[in-house]
């Protein structure tokens, strides 16, 4: 703390240094210290290496070579300096954000790829300072290196770094300055000297360090020179080249120059995935096509595998990749690689370097890379802010749902489910729907297949007013689409959908839809028809079960006299249904009978047959309709001679209750599966018996009743075709012969039709009436 004090007072009265000083960084066997610091100006990241003058006093002028020599060594893989700062009290270095090496070695942390991609770096950088510079760095080992925020290994520790073309060099005279600089020292230094140097080759002393980084890196840490020489933990591979790099004699050491050429070359220790990536990240944007695929193809290999630093990454590959899908034509692949790296980003980064990038993309019009972003979204949305996706990418992504290429609408509306918890209800309710309207009727069946699977899926999102109205018709729809596929997926979308339809609905309008799927011609429809069946019908039941038995008012109390009808027992409910619609009728009747429809009073042997006339012709007495076994037996006849009267149209329309008759209609029959009865001949005795009164016991008079409700209904409006009522004068010489009334029950007495001069119609009329009982056997 004393230190930084003194510093921040020294600076305050010295020239401006435009850092913050943050977190300090140990670091060992160095003369410097070391902190982390940001940039005033744009509060970008930096390392800063201070020196106290003052406290430190005889290193000064090695400190003072350190800067030199970062101001003068220019090379990619020397650690790169931003500013200094010299004052008579101290000297600031301010550098790229770094970290020292030795904290990945001793804590084993280091692949053996990234090792050899470390060690390949440093090789290239020593290379240039021996036969480039014609300097001897002097300092090679575990803390003279250091990693930067991507990564890569940078060479530091120019305390000693001197050039050979020079008397005076400093390594000459203050070598042994360096701290803890004898356990390195190669044997010739270590007896006769630093001044030796100058007797051997430039690389010797260099080639003997980094001899000894090679070892300190594969086997965490470095015990001494007793562990030179040593091939314990160093790859296979290099154990030749090592033990030359270490050679006892100084002119027998292998360069480091020749080291990385014997390595580069194929099938050498460096020649690997991830060294040849970062050879040529680069000059991507230079590759042609070809050129551009191989590397691209490497590069999607290298990024599966766990092995290589994921810093390098995101902050060299990276950058690159976006350059060439923005700038280079680089197109999908790249794109598809950004995706994947993009995941290792935090959300500051994501945010600065990946959002814009997408945003700008998606107003492209390249097909392939739309599809590239829509099929990557899902890794990507998470990242993306809600005003982001509805505001500046779902306007553009809206275009491809009417684009003409089918995968590229495919994939739109497969992305839906991405987006949907991003968009407003504003924006789901009204244009998505819309859009998802179309591609439902698209010519694709498999984009059919997939808006209902969307629709699905996304049911839940859809506004609670218009919810059932949009399933119902998209669904109803895809259950008779002519791709199987298809619909199944309405089938499932169906079953997952079953708790947004109310009890009425699923009633009324999604069972009714289902139900000619359990005959599918496609077994899975059919079974998962079965399944989806099931899920609705368990609903409705369950949903019947707690409705009230009835929602009539209870029976009111008959105040007429008693009547010898009684009532049904449970074990005949098919006939007490049959007879309760009328039996509380019975007791208020009063009065007469009403004439027919053409104003004449029936006779009492019209009101013995329930026949009508049939233009004067007499109806035969003899035919009769067989009666069924199960058939309700008929009333007797002795209600006719009661007071009471039927009850009026005001008082009961029974027919309004099941529409209007239709002769053509067989439905009704079709329904209940009865046969219709073959006439018999009949004697004379049932004959007479049909003439006559019949002893009923007191039983109402059902046939009688019926007739009296068709004549009430004949006055309040037309009968249906075949039936009307067609007047006509009553010819007074007809005779009406009575018959059995089996075969016109229901049926008022029947007014003759006006003769016609038409012979077709004449002969159309007569088939109407000679056929008209038969609607009705």
């Amino acid at each position: 703390m004393d230190f930084l004090k003194s510093a921040v007072a020294s600076i305050a009265k010295g020239p401006a240094f435009p850092y913050t000083f943050g977190d300090r960084v140990d670091v060992d066997q160095s003369i410097w210290t070391l902190h982390n610091g940001t940039k005033r100006e744009d509060n970008s990241k930096c390392s800063i290496f201070s020196f106290d003058i003052n406290a430190n006093r005889s290193r000064l002028p090695i400190a003072k070579n350190t800067l030199r020599k970062f101001r003068t060594l220019r090379h990619p893989g020397v650690v790169k300096v931003s500013d200094t700062l010299e004052t008579d009290q101290l000297i600031y270095i301010a550098t790229e954000r770094i970290t020292p090496l030795a904290w990945a070695t001793k804590r084993r942390a280091l692949s053996e790829e990234s090792a050899k991609w470390g060690l390949h770096n440093v090789a290239k950088t020593l290379k240039f300072i021996n036969d480039e510079a014609a300097s001897v760095h002097g300092n090679v080992r575990v803390s003279s290196i250091f990693t930067t925020e991507s990564g890569e290994w940078k060479v530091a520790g120019l305390e000693i770094c001197s050039s050979m073309k020079e008397d005076d060099a400093v390594i000459f005279t203050l070598g042994s300055l360096v701290p803890d600089i004898g356990r390195y020292t190669p044997p010739e230094v270590a007896k006769g000297g630093w001044s030796s140097i100058s007797q051997h080759p430039i690389h010797a002393i260099d080639s003997y360090g980094y001899g000894t980084l090679v070892s300190e890196v594969f086997s965490g840490g470095f015990s001494g020179s007793d562990q030179i020489g040593s091939v314990k933990n160093v790859p296979q591979a290099m154990q030749a080249s090592y033990r030359r790099l270490t050679h006892a004699l100084p002119k027998m050491r292998l360069s480091v120059g020749h080291f990385l050429d014997q390595g580069v070359r194929k099938g050498g220790f460096f020649d690997t995935p991830l060294i040849d990536l970062t050879n040529g990240i680069e000059n991507l944007g230079l590759k042609n096509d070809i050129e551009r695929e191989a590397f691209l193809g490497e590069l999607e290999i290298v990024a599966d595998s766990d092995d290589f630093p994921e810093d390098f990454f995101k902050v060299k590959v990276l950058p690159e990749l976006l350059k060439s899908v923005e700038f280079g034509g680089g197109g999908a692949k790249p794109l598809a690689l950004v995706m994947r790296f993009a995941t290792k980003l935090s959300e500051d980064e994501y945010d600065a370097q990946i959002t814009p990038v997408i945003v700008r993309l998606f107003t492209l019009p390249d097909r392939a890379l739309r599809v590239c972003l829509l099929e990557n979204l899902p890794q990507t949305i998470d990242h993306l802010s809600q005003k982001t996706v509805s505001d500046k990418i779902f306007p553009q992504m809206v275009t491809g749902f009417g684009d003409l290429a089918p995968i590229v609408r495919e994939q739109t509306v497969k992305a839906v489910l991405v987006v949907i918890n991003k968009l407003s209800d504003r924006v789901i309710n009204g244009e998505l729907l819309r859009h998802l309207a179309k591609t439902a009727n698209d010519e694709q069946p498999g984009i059919r297949t997939n808006t209902t699977i969307c629709l699905g899926k996304i049911a839940r999102n859809l506004g609670a007013g218009s919810r059932a109205k949009v399933l119902t018709a998209a669904f109803s729809r895809a259950l008779r689409d002519p791709f199987v596929h298809a619909r199944n997926a309405a089938l499932m979308a169906l079953a997952a959908t079953a708790d947004m339809f109310s009890e009425d609905d699923c009633a009324t309008k999604m069972l009714p839809a289902i139900c000619p799927s359990l005959v599918d011609r496609e077994k899975i429809i059919r079974d998962q028809a079965n399944k989806t069946m099931t899920i609705y019908l368990d609903r409705v039941r369950k949903y019947g079960s707690t409705l009230p038995d009835s929602v009539l008012p209870p029976p009111q109390s008959q105040s007429a006299g008693p009547t010898r009808l009684s009532t049904p027992q449970p074990s005949n409910q098919w006939m007490g249904w049959a007879i309760s619609s009328f039996t509380n009728k019975v007791g208020a009747a009063s009065g007469e009978i009403q004439p027919n429809s053409n104003g004449a009073k029936p006779t009492p042997a019209e009101r013995a047959s329930s026949t009508p006339p049939q233009n004067g012709l007499a109806v035969r007495p003899n035919l009769q309709s067989a009666p069924s076994a199960n058939a309700v037996p008929r009333a007797g006849s002795n209600l006719r001679n009661m007071t009471a009267s039927p009850p009026t149209v005001e008082d009961e329309d029974f027919g309004d209750t099941w529409g209007e008759l239709d002769d053509n209609d067989t439905s009704a029959a079709d329904a209940w599966g009865s046969e219709p009865t073959s006439p018999r001949p009949t004697s004379s005795a049932s004959t007479a018996r049909a003439t006559s009164s019949y002893d009923d016991g007191g039983e109402p008079d059902f046939e009688g009743w019926l007739n009296a409700q068709a004549a009430a209904k004949s006055r309040s409006k037309p009968l249906s075709k075949g039936l009307a009522t067609k007047k006509a004068p009553v010819s007074n010489t007809a005779s009406v012969k009575p018959a059995l009334a089996s075969r016109s029950i229901g049926m008022a007495a029947a007014t003759k039709v006006a003769p016609t001069k038409d012979p077709d119609a004449q002969k159309v009329l007569a088939a109407e009436e000679d056929d008209w009982g038969d609607a009705w056997g």
